[in-house]
């Protein structure tokens, strides 16, 4: 048996590449049942997202099966194949071990450390079950590096800081209140960047959130999706009284909340301390508010030191990460050794369990008169003795030592597994 990885990445293919090989909707089902009758091809499973499309395999030959893979790919998609050449890679053995491990810890992923490839390797893996497209290697393989990721981000720190504009915001706010539930928030635009701020100022507790758009009614619909309420945007001065936190991408060109708009609504808040975020280039915070008392105020630029900082956090900590990948590839290649053993320690069961038949029934035959009780007890110590003596060399079979080899060989030898004893016959 051999383990394979066939695919492409955001590395080696560009998103035009990688959108045509995309197995979304009916293609992966079609895809993964074609793939898993190529011949040769034992198990199958497909990971496609938005970065990277890679088939998982358990193949009888790696070449063959790649250069059957590659054929598929090209039909299967209607492509050039001179536009494989280059974009798609081969990993075999325990470097494609290698490589699911880290994929599934976020260690191959465009943003180190990001939680989303885990769920993908997942559903990837469920389906692949379910259709019945992996075996005994592959179910093994898959669980494993689930278990890595998990324990990756279990003992490293790889996802705990934030890497998006919109994640440092809630960062930062938290650096100033502390606890951010029971806090005011505005929506000031309702840009695609703010709107992501206020999803995670939502999943940090804030409660309270209003919404001021030029448009009103776009106003309307994303203060409806979380459950807050608009006001016009004109208004949104008489509010700040009442805002802790607010982030402001209106995509004006000029400044819409000037200096003498925070100083009277610091005046009525009594001096509260108030978090504003102004993501808006141009910006559309007047930058002279940063000297008031109590007003903090950051732009993207410092957002951007802040996700710079967490991103060199994030790649220590993915040393850590990386350790723990290649502990966790030893434990695997453990467990693919025991596998060499399987075989022989099958035969000697079956073997043992054939002799144990022929000579149960043998005495049985010469004491017909026995009750079915006798009989009974007479079988299951037949079964006791057969499995006390097949129980050492089964546990010396199994034994990952450096002799394991010629341990396999000896005990095929000496109980004449193999077809051996036919031989002398």
């Amino acid at each position: 048996m051999n383990i394979a990885v066939v695919g492409l990445n955001h590395k080696t293919a560009d998103v035009e590449l990688r959108e045509k090989l995309a197995f979304n909707g009916p293609k992966l089902e079609e895809g993964l049942l074609s793939i898993k009758a190529i011949p040769g091809i034992k198990e199958a499973a497909i990971l496609s997202t938005c970065n990277r499309v890679e088939i998982y395999l358990n193949v009888a030959d790696l070449q063959q099966a790649f250069a059957s893979l590659k054929d598929f790919l090209v039909q299967f998609f209607d492509l050039k194949r001179d536009s494989l050449d280059t974009a798609l890679y081969l990993h075999e053995d325990m470097m494609a071990v290698k490589h699911i491990f880290r994929v599934a810890s976020s260690l191959d992923s465009m943003v180190l450390g990001e939680p989303q490839i885990l769920g993908q390797l997942k559903d990837a893996f469920d389906f692949a079950l379910e259709k019945k497209a992996t075996g005994a290697l592959l179910n093994r393989l898959l669980k494993k590096s689930i278990s890595v990721a998990k324990r990756v981000r279990t003992e490293t720190r790889i996802a705990s800081s934030a890497v998006s504009i919109s994640f440092a915001a809630v960062e930062l706010a938290k650096k100033i209140f502390t606890d951010l539930s029971g806090k005011s928030f505005m929506l000031l635009g309702a840009g695609e960047m703010a709107e992501l701020a206020a999803k995670h100022m939502m999943n940090n507790g804030v409660r309270e959130i209003a919404v001021a758009n030029r448009t009103f009614e776009r106003g309307c619909e994303l203060a409806h999706e979380f459950n807050g309420k608009a006001i016009k945007f004109e208004e949104f001065p008489d509010k700040l009284v009442d805002t802790d936190i607010l982030i402001c991408s209106t995509g004006a060109p000029a400044y819409v909340l000037l200096k003498e708009h925070m100083q009277k609504a610091m005046k009525a808040r009594k001096q509260k301390p108030v978090f504003l975020i102004d993501i808006s280039v141009p910006r559309n915070i007047d930058p002279a508010i940063n000297d008031m008392d109590n007003v903090y105020l950051y732009n993207v630029d410092d957002l951007n030191d802040v996700v710079d900082t967490n991103k060199q956090e994030r790649q220590k900590e993915a040393e850590k990460a990386e350790a723990i990948v290649e502990e966790e590839i030893e434990t695997f290649k453990k467990w693919l050794s025991t596998l060499d053993s399987v075989p022989a320690v099958v035969a000697l069961r079956e073997k043992a369990e054939a002799i144990r038949k022929e000579e149960l029934e043998r005495f049985l035959n010469r004491f017909p008169g026995l009750g079915e009780k006798e009989r009974k007890a007479i079988e299951g110590l037949s079964s006791a003795i057969m499995n006390k003596l097949i129980h050492g060399p089964t546990i010396a079979l199994k034994d990952d030592g450096e002799d394991k080899d010629i341990m396999i060989a000896v005990i095929k030898r000496l109980y004449g597994l193999n077809g051996e004893d036919d031989e002398k016959k």
